[in-house]
């Protein structure tokens, strides 16, 4: 079969890959742990469930407006007033099929073919495929585990040019949990001031996952309103994964602009999980405490378990719920009769021996590592880390 070369420019997620090599292997019996996949191993709250089954013995299952029923909107502009003490109206609101989809309508929006986009390392892994998808360019900004993955703000200077259209980055960070600092996003904003053909599209998906006190947004910042879009949703805080429901908040004219291509491919996303949404953003913040408490207590249980395998280097994420441990000093080892010379090797061999699924670092952008997700139990944990340690010794 011959497929368009628009098809053709992007390649599997390796998240996804990875997740589906660890499914085959259960599917043939194996014993299979799964740190591949980003999804809180927690039930969505009750009172969100609640609300969904309201939505539907109410009767509102029919379309809703491209852009999300008015009800969501309305809650996530009192979200932004309440959090944030920004003041947007509904035409600044973009509801969609998930995060994902805010992202790439923004880049279809605004990217053309030729285009670059700035995206500081580690990247999600979606990132520059959509850019790809658009005929764009990625602009990688390098970064070091040893500084905490610092922005590189000069190299981010060095890389604008005439072509650039967006600087897209997530905080807290997928893949590696870490944050932004106040300092480091005040330094992107006053960036973005002196280039105004330039839009930053700040992912903050992760934003409830925070453990070192309340989430800071570049939202805050004054002046770059007209040059920003923040992409959130309820996926990763209120353990909504399959209700497929995000957002953007940006200018009006961009919003129409994705509202303009959204009609034409998916329209408005599924209208329970839209009045599930109103309820999640409106409502108690409870249930997202205890499984953020609960991603600490795991978080700090497997850093201490990684510092005690040979060769692998981690810190402790400030956020989401990953490590993004550097392992390329065992580059070059055999293990087993395995030589591992990157981290897909890494990945393949632990998989394959310790039946352990994890997500190589080439596919984040920075080969040196792998990516853990500790969204699985304590008992599952504390196993999969055994095995990768009996693996490596």
């Amino acid at each position: 079969m011959n497929f368009t070369a628009r098809l053709n420019r992007i390649k599997e997620s390796l998240t996804i890959g990875m997740a589906k090599k660890a499914r085959d292997l259960k599917a043939d019996g194996k014993d299979v742990i799964s740190l591949s996949l980003g999804e809180p191993d927690f039930d969505t709250p009750q009172h969100v469930k609640d609300a969904a089954i309201r939505a539907i013995d109410a009767g509102k299952t029919k379309y809703t407006p491209v852009g999300g029923i008015p009800e969501l909107k309305s809650a996530i502009c009192n979200k932004f007033h309440r959090d944030y003490n920004m003041e947007i109206s509904p035409a600044n609101v973009m509801v969609s099929t998930g995060a994902k989809q805010c992202i790439m309508n923004a880049i279809l929006s605004l990217v053309d073919h030729g285009q670059e986009v700035i995206i500081p390392l580690p990247y999600w892994v979606s990132y520059s495929e959509m850019i790809n998808f658009a005929g764009g360019k990625s602009v990688f900004i390098p970064a070091k585990f040893e500084d905490g993955f610092a922005l590189d703000l000069e190299a981010m200077e060095r890389s604008i040019n005439d072509k650039t259209r967006v600087i897209l980055f997530s905080s807290p960070s997928n893949p590696a949990g870490s944050s932004l600092s106040y300092n480091q996003l005040k330094q992107i904003a006053d960036f973005v001031k002196r280039h105004p053909h330039v839009t930053v599209i700040s992912d903050e998906i992760y934003e409830h996952i925070n453990f070192d006190g309340e989430h800071t947004s570049i939202s805050q910042f004054d002046g770059i309103k007209d040059q920003l879009i923040i992409v959130n949703g309820v996926s990763k805080g209120f353990a909504m994964t399959g209700w497929r429901i995000g957002y953007m908040v940006g200018p009006k004219e961009i919003v129409a602009a994705c509202d303009k291509l959204q009609g034409q491919f998916t329209s408005g996303a599924n209208s329970i999980a839209q009045w599930a949404a109103v309820e999640a953003i409106n409502g108690v913040m409870k249930p997202t405490q205890s499984m953020v408490d609960t991603f600490r207590v795991r978080r700090d249980m497997i850093v201490e378990m990684l510092s005690e395998i040979p060769g692998i280097e981690t810190d402790t994420p400030k956020g989401a719920f990953y490590l993004f441990p550097k392992v390329s000093s065992l580059y070059g080892k055999e293990f087993r009769g395995r030589k591992i010379n990157d981290s897909l090797d890494f990945c393949d061999y632990i998989l394959n021996t310790a039946l352990v699924s994890l997500v190589p670092g080439v596919a984040f952008g920075m080969d040196e590592h792998v990516r853990i997700s500790y969204a699985s139990s304590e008992e599952e944990l504390k196993e999969a880390m055994r095995r990768i340690k009996a693996a490596l010794t």
